[in-house]
C-alpha cells in the first residue's frame, strides 16, 4: 500500500523486462504478482509525471496483467471501455518507456488509439462502446475463418448505457463466442447511480447464492463475482471463460485507486489527477484566490436560480462533479436527478418534464451532447420544448484530446429549427445568457469552455441579454470587424486594439443579430469570424450564409429553418418552393431584384 506518489523513477527490474505481451508469458506464474507490485509502483510515478487519469488503471493492475498473460494478443482483441483504465495496458505493451510523454503534444494518447498501438485494435474515449467493438472484431474473424478471442473490459458504470445492452442483447442473438468483464468498482467518476447498481451490490452482498437472471435472460453464461485482485482467484476463472463457447459473463470487483491509500479513501477526487509540481515547489503555499471557472459559475447560479424558481430542475448524465453540480445536488435532492452514463435518457427525460411545466436545465460536456442528437431533435426541438442545455467543455479540452473536445455541438445544433445557440464570453456574459435563456421560449443551448475566461465580476445578477443581440464593443477606423462567438475575446481585444479593428461579441449563433451585421457590411470591406470550434458549419459559416446573398447574389434553394408538416412529398416540396413552380418562382424573383440593383 502506498501513501505516495514517488517523484523519482522506481526500481522495477522484472517489469523493465517485458517490453511486449510476450515477455510477459514467458514469466512463470508465480512471478506475477511481483509483475503487478511493480507495474503499481510504475504507474503512480508516471502519472505523477504527466497528470491524467489514475484511479481506474490502479484498479485494474492484476486484469491487466492476467489477461495479456493468458490472451495472444494482439491477435487475440482486448478493448478497454473508454479508456480510463487503459494506462497499465499500454505499459505492458511496448510502452513503458514513452508514458512520460502522455498526454502531451506528439506523445501518447490519454485513450487507447489504433494509430499508436496494434494492441489497441480499437479506439474508444466514450463509454459503453466495447461490447459492440468486440462483438464485431468477433464476427469478423469468425467471417474471415480466424481462431482469435474477443474480449471486452467494461465498468459498472458504463454498463448502465443503453448501448452496452442492445450489443449484450445482439451477442446473445448470433451466440458469438465472446467474453464480456464487468470491471465493477462500484464507480463511474462519481458513484454509480439508479437499478443496475442496485442490483449489482445486490450481487456482492449475496456471493453465495448470486441472482444470475438479468444476464441469463440475456443468454450470457454468468461467473461471479469474484476478486479482481487475487491472481489465485482471477486467473483460473479468466482460463475458464476464455475455453467455453458461446457469450461468456465474467464478473469482477476491483478497487478504484486501489494500492494508493488517498485514492482508495477519495476515488471521485483521484479519478485524475495533475502532474505534481516540484519538491521545491510543493514548499511554496499559495495565498492567490482561484478564479471560478465556467462551471463554478454555472453551479453558483442554478443555486441562486433555484432559491426563487421551484420548477427549476438539474439533470445530468454522470457530470455532478465536473458540471459543478454536487451544492445543487446536496441543497435540492428532489431536483437534481444524475441519471448514469444515459445522454439519450437524459434529453428526453428532460423533454417530458418540460411537458409538465417543469423547468429542465441538461448539464453535458460538449463531446457527449453528440449522443443525444436525435433526441435533442425529435424530442425537444420539434415539439419546441423548453428545454436550457449548458453546454460544458466546449472547444478544445487540452490533453484529453480528440475524443473529448467539443467541437461539434454548433455545427450539430444550428441546422435545428426553434433551437437558440448562445456563446457567452466570460463567466459574467454566462450568467447573463442562463438569465436570458429562462425567458426564451423553446430549447436553448448555451456552450462555454472548460476553465477560466476574462471576467467573474457579474454586478447586476437580475440581468439578461434581448434575444439575438450583439454587443459592439469597438469601433475602430480600419476597413475591417472582427465577430467574436465565445471565450476567445480577451485575445480578440488585443488585436482588435493593436490593429484599429470594430470589434463584436456577437453573443447568438442563432439568431444571428443581422441588423448589426448589415451595419457592419456597409461600413468595412473586411470581417473576421473567430470562434473555439469547428469553422466548418460552425458560427463563421452561419455569417457567411447571412451576407453571401449581399455579397455574391447568390440564392439558396433547400429546406427553410422550419419544420415542414406533414403531407404528400409533392406537398411538402412545394411549401418548401422545391417543387418545379416554386423553384422557378424563386428564380425569377430574384433575377428581377438583382437586374434592377445593377
Amino acid at each position: 500500500m502506498y501513501n505516495q506518489i514517488p517523484h523519482e523513477r522506481p526500481r522495477t527490474a522484472l517489469l523493465d523486462r517485458i517490453n511486449d505481451p510476450s515477455d510477459l508469458r514467458a514469466l512463470d506464474k508465480s512471478e506475477l504478482t511481483l509483475v503487478c507490485e511493480q507495474l503499481r509502483t510504475f504507474l503512480l510515478y508516471c502519472v505523477g509525471q504527466t497528470g491524467g487519469h489514475f484511479g481506474g488503471g490502479l484498479g485494474v493492475i492484476e486484469l491487466s496483467v492476467a489477461l495479456h498473460f493468458l490472451l495472444d494478443t494482439p491477435r487475440d482483441h482486448l478493448i478497454w471501455d473508454v479508456g480510463h483504465q487503459s494506462y497499465p495496458h499500454k505499459i505492458l505493451t511496448g510502452r513503458r518507456e514513452a508514458m512520460l510523454s502522455m498526454r502531451q503534444l506528439n506523445g501518447l494518447h490519454p485513450f487507447p488509439a489504433r494509430s499508436e498501438s496494434a494492441y489497441d485494435v480499437f479506439g474508444t474515449g466514450h463509454s459503453s462502446t466495447s461490447i459492440s467493438a468486440a462483438l464485431g472484431l468477433c464476427i469478423g474473424d469468425k467471417l474471415n475463418g480466424l481462431p482469435y478471442k474477443s474480449v471486452a473490459v467494461i465498468g459498472d458504470g458504463a454498463l448502465t448505457a443503453g448501448q452496452a445492452f442492445e450489443a449484450l442483447n445482439h451477442a446473445s442473438h448470433v451466440d458469438a463466442n465472446l467474453l464480456v468483464i464487468l470491471n465493477d468498482n462500484d464507480m463511474s467518476i462519481s458513484a454509480n447511480e439508479g437499478g443496475l447498481a442496485k442490483y449489482l451490490s445486490k450481487q456482492l452482498k449475496n456471493t453465495q447464492a448470486t441472482n444470475t437472471a438479468l444476464f441469463e435472460a440475456l443468454a450470457f453464461n454468468y461467473t461471479g463475482p469474484i476478486d479482481g485482485h487475487n491472481l489465485a482467484e482471477l486467473l483460473p476463472a479468466l482460463q475458464l471463460a476464455l475455453a467455453e463457447s458461446g457469450p461468456q459473463f465474467l464478473h469482477i470487483i476491483t478497487k478504484k485507486g486501489k494500492g494508493y491509500t488517498p485514492a482508495e479513501s477519495d476515488p471521485v477526487g483521484y479519478h485524475a489527477i495533475t502532474k505534481l509540481e516540484p519538491i521545491d515547489a510543493l514548499k511554496k503555499v499559495s495565498t492567490k484566490a482561484k478564479k471560478p471557472t465556467f462551471a463554478n459559475i454555472f453551479g453558483q447560479w442554478m443555486l441562486e436560480r433555484a432559491a426563487v424558481d421551484a420548477q427549476l430542475v438539474a439533470i445530468t448524465p454522470a457530470m455532478k462533479e465536473g458540471s459543478d453540480l454536487v451544492a445543487f445536488a446536496q441543497r435540492y435532492p428532489q431536483r437534481f436527478f444524475d441519471v448514469a452514463i444515459a445522454e439519450q435518457h437524459a434529453l428526453t427525460f428532460a423533454a417530458g418534464l418540460a411537458c409538465a411545466d417543469i423547468k429542465p436545465v441538461v448539464a453535458i460536456y460538449s463531446t457527449f451532447l453528440q449522443r443525444g442528437y436525435d433526441q435533442f431533435i425529435h424530442d425537444i426541438a420539434i415539439q419546441n420544448l423548453n428545454v436550457i442545455l449548458a453546454v460544458d467543455r466546449a472547444g478544445l479540452v487540452g490533453q484529453d484530446g480528440a475524443t473529448h473536445a467539443g467541437c461539434y455541438d454548433i455545427a450539430a445544433l444550428r441546422t435545428i429549427p426553434n433551437t437558440t445557440i448562445m456563446t457567452p464570453s466570460c463567466e459574467r456574459e454566462l450568467w447573463l445568457a442562463l438569465n436570458s435563456a429562462m425567458h426564451f421560449t423553446g430549447p436553448v443551448a448555451i456552450r462555454y469552455p472548460r476553465g477560466t475566461g476574462a471576467d467573474s465580476i457579474i454586478k447586476d445578477k437580475n440581468a439578461t441579454i434581448p434575444l439575438a443581440r450583439a454587443e459592439l464593443l469597438r469601433t475602430g477606423n480600419s476597413k475591417a470587424a472582427l465577430l467574436n462567438f465565445g471565450p476567445l475575446l480577451a485575445s480578440a481585444k488585443i488585436v482588435a486594439d493593436k490593429y484599429d479593428l470594430t470589434l463584436v461579441d456577437m453573443r447568438f449563433v442563432k439568431p444571428l443579430d443581422t441588423q448589426l451585421l448589415t451595419q457592419l457590411l456597409q461600413q468595412h470591406q473586411y470581417l473576421f469570424t473567430l470562434e473555439d470550434h469547428a469553422i466548418a458549419g460552425g458560427a463563421g459559416t452561419a455569417v457567411s450564409e447571412f451576407l453571401a446573398e449581399k455579397l455574391v447574389r447568390i440564392c439558396h434553394l433547400g429546406i427553410p429553418d422550419k419544420l415542414i408538416p406533414h403531407g404528400t412529398r409533392e406537398q411538402q416540396l412545394s411549401i418548401c418552393g422545391l417543387d418545379e413552380a416554386g423553384i422557378e418562382q424563386t428564380i425569377k424573383q430574384k433575377l428581377a431584384l438583382w437586374n434592377t440593383q445593377h
